[in-house]
């Protein structure tokens, strides 16, 4: 099994590719090259050789709490264990740096719950954590589900 690294800059055109195959479906938010890069140090990536089979960005949105986004695994990867891996690491790091309360919002409950998160009505997150949203063509009708996690710091 390929380890979870902290993602370079030769990363960021693969991790670009990857979310935005999945953002062209409408299955989660498309991330452009200058974003990409200015959140580099957020992401976490799994890969074989050079090329990258998923991502993760942890994404700091306050003192106690911060986001998973941007989690995708490449098609053929799918079935792997790399989402679970990435959310851990996510999780990790969250409580390495004593932030409380990580969330998500997602397509994909049911992989998250299988981490421990919960879901919760969008409503009772903070709106600071919708600067995204505006830039979503679902906006205001979002239809992911949000879930937190407690990580216990």
């Amino acid at each position: 099994m390929n380890s979870v690294q902290k993602a370079s800059l030769s990363d960021i055109t693969q991790i670009h590719r990857l979310v935005n195959q999945f953002a062209s479906r409408g299955e989660m938010l498309a991330r452009s090259l200058s974003e990409l890069y200015e959140d580099m140090r957020d992401f976490f990536v799994v890969r074989d050789g050079e090329r990258l089979l998923g991502c993760v960005a942890l994404h700091i949105s306050w003192e106690d709490l911060a986001e998973i986004k941007a989690l995708a695994v490449a098609e053929d990867c799918r079935r792997l264990g790399i989402a679970s891996q990435l959310i851990e690491r996510c999780l990790a790091e969250a409580r390495e740096m004593g932030i409380k309360t990580v969330f998500c919002l997602t397509y994909v409950p049911a992989l998250f719950e299988r981490h421990g998160f919960t879901r919760i009505d969008k409503m009772e997150l903070p709106r600071k954590v919708w600067t995204e949203c505006y830039r979503c063509p679902k906006f205001p009708d979002c239809d992911e589900i949000a879930l937190t996690y407690p990580t216990g710091a």
